[in-house]
């Protein structure tokens, strides 16, 4: 599955980080979504251990667009 998810990741040209979701029906693995970026809610783990380590939903929302400015 990792290799599926690293192939899936690198075919759509993410960048960053990506979570790729997948159903699995008996020995069969399906892909079914890449999100480039996990649970982006104010109430998802992402922004949550983010603010456990002192950056605020808004810091992180601005650092992201910052990183995304960078790269354009």
């Amino acid at each position: 599955m990792r290799e599926i998810a690293v192939a899936a990741f690198r075919a759509i040209d993410a960048s960053g980080m990506a979570r790729v979701d997948f159903f699995i029906d008996g020995d069969r693995v399906i892909l079914n979504e890449i999100n480039t970026i996990p649970g982006f809610t104010s109430t998802s783990a992402y922004p949550r251990l983010w603010e456990a380590s002192g950056i605020s939903y808004p810091e992180l929302i601005s650092r992201l667009i910052d990183l995304a400015l960078e790269r354009r």
